[in-house]
């Protein structure tokens, strides 16, 4: 048996944030030297954190603020019951 159950999670919009500065996720790989594969993680969610000098490059080069890259996203998601 499942329920709904509210659960908070950190979204990292970097989507928005590329499209507002006319900028493709490729150039953000090479202007950070991040991998391509991390910035897809944490653009997808999959990623299980983020370290603070990935968060600082990322700051950096979309001349933004932590708080820009990193948003509280509550979303309804199916527990198992006990």
């Amino acid at each position: 048996m499942y329920k709904s159950t509210q659960t908070a999670r950190i979204a990292i919009p970097i989507d928005e944030l590329l499209d507002k500065r006319k900028q493709s996720f490729y150039w953000l790989s090479k202007e950070t030297g991040l991998s391509y594969t991390t910035l897809w993680r944490l653009k997808k969610g999959r990623a299980l954190g983020i370290n603070f000098a990935t968060l600082e490059k990322i700051c950096s080069v979309l001349k933004c603020n932590p708080g820009d890259v990193l948003q509280l996203d509550t979303a309804k998601v199916k527990k198992k019951a006990a």
